[in-house]
């Protein structure tokens, strides 16, 4: 039987009730450390803690400030965090103990509920929600929910392939069935609800105009026991029976996500129904949204800086930096017509056009003066992506331009691919073994490898985060590498470099 939620208290209810909560947030893969340290400086998050593909924190922010997260794919209030349930060949008991984890504390249920009208107040429906019964209810089914094709497909969108990748060593997969496929085991439960007793009176419409729908998501050992849609239509009817809400997959009050897994078990109801990684701003999309801003915030913009993306493509890089510091320059190059359009459309719909610059040229050879930029910032193309047959052959020219057109003191911040990784590794250190002192001159000018970390400890490593010791400074010409993170993009991984300019090109 799992542990029961954390006690309250009076203050904690008198806190939730002033629209204080504990949340979590869905997070690409490797984007964890990026979200932590985005919750603690936007949020003023406290207990701050991280798992692979989720940060839970705490805090008093309002809806809007909440909504303003730009590292994080989905926010949920959170409703219970447990060990990861017990598997047994005893589906019967499991069904029990799921129901307990997520019902067995009805009055910190209605608090949360409680939190969760607050935080939306007039939006939309929300407010005409009545408060949901606190004595058990049954009642006829109005409707039996099922999935369908298009439900099915806006969950698909709702959800990014980069979440559903987070989680480390999570397969929905039965053995049995023998499939590569990597996919989460999804239901919104089908239920059935349990007819009407001999004697009972109907529930009055206006106690059971809340209503609901379960989604449940299952991985690991208990996928292979208990299917999704089994967990989900079990809470769904003991909520039922437990608040007297009715069922309602197309438009409901509320969503009960409910998601179980080897490393623990969670009960959340998603704030939003659109992704925080859904940008209206974005209208043609290309590299994901998450990732351009944490390669932004790595850049270390500062008021009237001129930052550059060489290679912009459809521009998400610049949109993203431009929108959350608006006092810097942004200029922007490329050399497809196609996609240069495709970045004036997004900034035009933006409403950032006296914001970023964009001009047609080859990253190998750009108009624009030496020493004039502050940050460059860029996603290298991949080889597989955009037909480049030798990528390798490519990045020494893009180096050296960045090079060129950076000031003393800037950044860059660059997406590889992992064999661009792999090979720019080995060209620092073919580059430091030539240059012999020139490390132990420029120790001064350099800082050790910081890591973000989800603890704020910059010599705490996070999965997806490499570091190198600090005794290593790795060069490219006047470029020190600073530190490196490795990120997911669907089912590809890639690597962002961080570089700074410790003197004049070439010296």
């Amino acid at each position: 039987r799992p542990a029961p939620g954390p006690a309250l208290g009076t203050e904690g209810r008198a806190k939730m009730a002033a629209g204080a909560g504990r949340y979590f947030c869905t997070a690409g893969r490797g984007m964890e450390p990026f979200l932590a340290r985005e919750v603690r400086e936007r949020l003023g998050a406290t207990e701050v803690d991280s798992v692979s593909g989720k940060v839970f924190f705490s805090t008093e922010a309002e809806l809007g400030e909440l909504r303003r997260l730009r590292a994080g794919e989905r926010l949920f209030l959170l409703l219970k965090k447990h060990t990861p349930l017990a598997v047994s060949g005893n589906r019967g008991k499991m069904l029990h103990d799921i129901k307990c984890l997520v019902i067995e504390e009805p009055e910190y249920w209605l608090d949360i509920i409680s939190v969760w009208r607050n935080l939306h107040g007039c939006e939309g429906k929300k407010d005409t929600v009545s408060q949901p019964s606190r004595l058990p209810q049954k009642r006829k089914a109005e409707e039996t929910t099922t999935v369908t094709k298009r439900q099915e497909t806006e969950q698909a969108r709702e959800t990014a392939s980069e979440e559903c990748q987070a989680e480390a060593g999570e397969r929905c997969v039965v053995p049995e069935r023998k499939t590569d496929q990597d996919h989460w085991t999804e239901s919104q439960a089908s239920l059935a609800e349990p007819s009407q007793s001999p004697g009972e009176k109907p529930v009055a419409d206006e106690q059971c105009s809340f209503s609901f729908r379960v989604s449940c998501r299952c991985s690991g050992a208990i996928a292979r026991i208990l299917t999704s849609q089994e967990i989900g239509r079990a809470i769904g009817i003991a909520l039922i029976k437990q608040f007297g809400w009715r069922a309602d997959l197309r438009d409901p009050d509320l969503e009960i996500f409910v998601h179980l897994n080897d490393i623990h078990s969670v009960v959340g109801i998603p704030l939003f129904r659109l992704p925080l990684a859904n940008r209206e701003y974005i209208k043609v999309a290309g590299l994901r949204s998450t990732v351009a801003w944490a390669m932004a915030s790595l850049a270390e913009i500062s008021v009237s800086a001129f930052v550059l993306d060489p290679m912009c493509g459809l521009g998400t890089i610049l949109l993203e930096a431009a929108k959350e510091w608006p006092e810097a320059c942004y200029w922007g190059a490329d050399i497809s017509d196609s996609q240069l359009a495709g970045a004036d459309e997004n900034i035009s719909a933006a409403g950032l056009t006296d914001k970023i610059e964009l001009l047609k040229a080859s990253v190998k050879a750009l108009p624009l003066p030496s020493d004039s930029f502050d940050a460059v910032i860029s996603d290298v193309p991949f080889g597989k992506k955009f037909k480049i047959p030798k990528d390798t052959e490519l990045l020494p020219d893009i180096l050296q331009e960045v090079e060129r057109l950076l000031r003393v003191g800037g950044t860059v911040v660059l997406l590889l691919s992992h064999h661009l990784h792999k090979h720019t590794d080995g060209a620092t250190q073919r580059a430091e073994t030539e240059s012999g002192d020139a490390v132990s001159h420029g120790a001064g000018e350099t800082t050790a490898v910081k890591a973000l970390s989800v603890g704020g400890n910059s010599s705490s490593l996070v999965k997806g985060v490499e570091s190198f010791p600090s005794s290593r400074h790795t060069h490219l010409g006047s470029l020190v590498l600073d530190s490196v993170y490795g990120v997911g993009l669907g089912k590809t991984d890639a690597f962002i470099h961080k570089y700074r300019k410790i003197s004049s090109g070439g010296n």
